[in-house]
């Protein structure tokens, strides 16, 4: 809709219409196909011939369409412009107003204004040109929010105080360990519900999780070291019932895992009252920092 000179090659990967989620309208397709031919659909009806293709990547989302040619005159814009309105208006969703008339602009005086990288506030003078009242693009700069990016002293008080919860929650339990035939305890602490434990933590912790994607969740999950979040619970994750590296993974994961050995201090070793579960040499993190590579 740029300009009738405009080419175009897209990969559609995340089922999105103008406005939110693609909903499914044929339940004889799989979800993949169907949005494929509305994204077909939406070329064919701004005029376009497209053409569908197959890349040759590692993905299974790899169908791509290209618009390289009009199936109209250019003095036709204006006609073919009117149809695009039409179409974009009845795809429009209840959650935005519908009270602007103002779409469908003739874009030869506008076009240069919105043939730019959009922003999420457009400019004042360019307030009457957009195409689509109420829609609302993506920032130019996508704020990472998986908890990545929280400071690291924030995490590692977090990651104290929920362990510290877990071991306090119950009474000390035995874990069995007969390793050279001896009777060792190790404390796994209790199972909490991700409720139970949001409910020990501040008001301010708790506010500054609410802003990242997937809030405690994401955190714990992240600190795949100390615990493992299952089935909506945490616990203290015990290293003597990980599974060994399996011979069948493949070399460059099994390389991977290699090069990762003993460059981080181990948690359990620093803060946990028992140590960690695992003696030094089969922890495949470092007991001290003289273990550190």
């Amino acid at each position: 809709r740029s300009s009738y000179s405009c080419c175009y090659f897209v990969l559609p990967c995340c089922f999105f219409d103008f406005h939110g989620k693609y909903s499914r309208r044929q339940s004889k397709k799989t979800q993949y196909r169907e949005y494929l031919d509305f994204v077909a659909q939406v070329g064919f009806v701004c005029g376009f011939h497209v053409e569908e293709d197959c890349l040759r990547i590692p993905s299974t989302k790899r169908v791509s369409f290209i618009g390289k040619s009009r199936t109209y005159a250019a003095a036709e814009r204006a006609l073919i412009d009117q149809q695009i309105t039409q179409f974009i208006n009845s795809r429009r969703t209840c959650a935005v107003a519908t009270g602007d008339r103002r779409v469908g602009l003739n874009h030869k005086d506008h076009c240069g204004g919105l043939c730019k990288e959009a922003s999420s506030e457009p400019p004042e003078d360019e307030t009457d040109t957009i195409w689509m009242p109420g829609f609302q693009p993506r920032e130019r700069v996508e704020q990472i929010r998986n908890c990545a990016s929280l400071p690291r002293d924030f995490v590692d008080e977090v990651v104290l105080n929920v362990a510290n919860l877990l071991l306090n929650a119950a009474p000390q339990k035995s874990c069995s360990d007969k390793q050279g035939g001896n009777m060792n305890t190790w404390n796994q602490g209790e199972s909490l519900s991700l409720r139970e434990v949001a409910e020990h933590l501040n008001r301010e912790t708790l506010k500054k999780l609410k802003s990242e994607y997937g809030g405690l969740q994401t955190l714990l999950k992240n600190n795949h070291q100390v615990f493992e979040v299952l089935n909506g619970r945490v616990h203290i994750r015990d290293w003597r019932k990980e599974k060994p590296p399996s011979k069948s993974k493949p070399e460059v994961k099994r390389r991977l895992s290699a090069e990762a050995f003993k460059t981080r201090l181990c948690w359990f070793f620093i803060h946990h009252p028992d140590g960690c579960s695992l003696p030094s040499e089969a922890c495949p993190y470092a007991h001290g920092t003289e273990e550190l590579r």
